[in-house]
């Protein structure tokens, strides 16, 4: 197991009638078996989040949860002392929002290989059912891990050694319209840093520019692309930052110029590592869109050869149709 937790402290928060109620544990969890399994459920589920923000502390903000933080990394305050001041200010941040939560406050204080997080996250509550063995139904709750939408990750390593970049607090912006990611920095008290969506766009111009410059044939490029994708890929399941060297490792085995050398020349706007946006790399090897009742999803490599589009028709064209669709279609046809 890479996980190794440190400290683990739970609360229960509930809000009603436009009140926030926090309920605090008394003290810290005793670390077990069942406990690491826990958080590395969580680190995953929480790595696998699509559209994080990215942000710092800030002097311009609230500072308690900060400074309670590096009080606590100085041996000045424990653990829990450092949950219940970051409790109250999400008390108070909760109450200014419309945000009916419920659910278990979760900080946890962890290593992941060679990195130290602090994550704080609000789980919500699940009901599911199961049959007893006298075939009656019975009712349990359980912690809805991979619907988790209130959550950030202070990466405590890079706080050290990263800390002028911005960027070493992760959060999850949730779903449009909640205005979860003014909550959160608000909370934390943070400035939001660098844009993984702005940065994954840029890499991904500089990719395919790439790929032009050299005049890679078609399936070069797809296979490149796809290097590409399966690296930015292992970048989201572990949490870490895309690196352009390593980008460059992977881009440059055919080409005449190195891509580190290439996107410096060009200008882009590229960090020379940045978080990586799930939704946004995944263009690089895949065609989808939704409209009008049709779902439509394809890999970019079949366009032009399975795939045609006609621009002046508007019209695709499959050649090939899946096996499953071609089977409904028929049986469509067939029953008319």
């Amino acid at each position: 197991m890479s996980i190794e937790v440190n400290k683990l402290v739970v609360h229960y928060v509930d809000k009603q009638d436009e009140e926030t109620q926090i309920h605090l544990r008394n003290d810290e969890m005793s670390v077990n078996d069942k406990v690491n399994v826990f958080i590395e459920q969580l680190h995953h589920a929480y790595n696998g989040k699509p559209g994080k923000g990215f942000c710092a502390f800030s002097s311009d903000k609230n500072s308690v949860v900060a400074s309670a933080l590096q009080s606590y990394r100085n041996q000045e305050l424990g653990f829990w002392h450092v949950t219940e001041q970051a409790t109250e200010v999400l008390k108070e941040e909760l109450n200014k929002y419309a945000f009916h939560e419920t659910g278990y406050l979760v900080f946890c204080h962890y290593r992941y290989i060679a990195t130290e997080y602090v994550l704080v996250a609000l789980i919500n509550i699940k009901e599911h059912y199961a049959i007893t063995s006298d075939l009656n139904l019975s009712a349990a709750k359980h912690l809805d891990i991979t619907r988790m939408q209130l959550a950030a990750r202070v990466d405590l390593t890079a706080w050290d050694v990263e800390a002028e970049q911005n960027r070493y607090i992760s959060f999850i912006k949730g779903r449009a319209g909640r205005k979860v990611a003014d909550f959160f920095l608000d909370f934390l008290g943070c400035e939001e840093g660098v844009d993984a969506k702005q940065q994954s766009t840029v890499m991904l111009q500089a990719v395919e520019d790439y790929l032009s410059e050299q005049q890679f044939d078609k399936q070069e490029k797809d296979t490149l692309r796809k290097e590409v994708f399966d690296y930015c890929n292992d970048c989201l399941a572990t949490g870490e930052d895309a690196e352009v060297s390593s980008l460059s490792d992977t881009l440059s085995k055919s080409g005449d110029i190195a891509f580190s050398d290439f996107y410096k020349d060009q200008g882009y706007a590229l960090e020379e590592s940045f978080p990586i946006d799930k939704k946004t790399v995944s263009s690089m090897v895949k065609f989808s869109g939704v409209g009008g009742g049709v779902s439509v999803s394809f890999e970019r490599k079949h366009l032009g050869e399975r795939v045609i589009y006609n621009s002046q028709t508007d019209t695709l064209t499959i050649k090939g149709v899946p096996a499953n669709l071609k089977d409904q279609l028929l049986r469509f046809y067939e029953e008319q």
